[in-house]
């Protein structure tokens, strides 16, 4: 896919040619050429000249790109420390902000936003992390684009769109109707029905007390895939809510970097 990068203007502070810092960047959407959005920050020393994996943060519903690059919550400051300790190119996309539950838009947009980084730098590894709408969304999109993505971490998704019951409104408007409208579209975003696409290393970590995305579905994926023998990490907190701490989410993410090392991956 091709597309059109412009470097937003921003301040000094958030400068192309600063790493560590925030760049605002700007793409025309091929799927409907409309301007969208990702926040890139390259690692400290970063060589344009040496391979770099990259980490792709998906945010949760109502939030935008800035949530992983701003926020201090736990689930959005370990994935930033994760970046910078092993030195990636940590990008966090708008990917059709603030409630796309990775439709068929959002979805296009990061197949676009990979082939733009791949094009601009030496990318090695694709890593995606994501929370609550960004948890089930890194699960639907690595269902969809397997060869993509070398690891994922989710915390507090769902990986079944038929079976989820909140958000509806904003769920329906990203896939284009409802349950009983687009009955093939939910079938499609339901990673728990495909779990033959996940052969990268899979972490998922969920709370038991979890009502705004019930853990079940995740909970019946990993079974499935350690069954399958896969490469997975569930941490699952039966007495917490939809929250995952600082060092559950730095764990999920280590497994699966470590983890990609030993799979063939080019």
């Amino acid at each position: 896919m091709t597309g059109i990068v412009a470097i937003t203007p921003v301040k000094s502070a958030l400068a192309a040619d600063d790493p560590g810092k925030p760049v605002d960047v700007e793409f025309k959407a091929d799927v409907d050429g409309s301007p969208q959005r990702y926040v890139e920050i390259l690692p400290k020393d970063f060589q344009p000249s040496k391979p770099c994996d990259v980490l792709i943060a998906l945010h949760g519903h109502g939030s935008d790109r800035w949530q992983y690059v701003k926020t201090e919550r736990d689930e959005c400051k370990a994935p930033r420390d994760f970046a910078a300790r092993h030195a990636m190119i940590m990008v966090s996309p708008d990917y059709r902000a603030a409630t796309s539950w990775m439709g068929p838009k959002a979805e296009a947009d990061l197949v676009q936003i990979i082939a733009l980084l791949r094009n601009k730098y030496r990318v090695r590894k694709v890593f995606l992390v994501g929370g609550s709408m960004g948890g089930t969304a890194v699960l639907i999109f690595s269902a969809l684009h397997p060869e993509l993505v070398a690891g994922i971490s989710s915390q507090n998704g769902t990986a079944n769109m038929l079976a989820y019951q909140n958000f509806q409104d904003a769920i329906a408007a990203s896939y284009g109707g409802n349950k009983q409208q687009q009955p093939e579209e939910y079938k499609k975003r339901s990673p728990e029905l495909v779990p033959e696409k996940f052969t990268m290393p899979v972490a998922f970590t969920v709370g038991g007390k979890d009502t705004s995305v019930p853990p079940d579905s995740v909970r019946r994926l990993a079974k499935r895939l350690q069954e399958m023998k896969r490469s997975v990490l569930l941490i699952d907190r039966k007495d917490t809510g939809h929250t995952t701490n600082y060092e559950d989410t730095t764990q999920a993410l280590e497994f699966i970097f470590k983890t990609s090392e030993n799979n063939n991956w080019e």
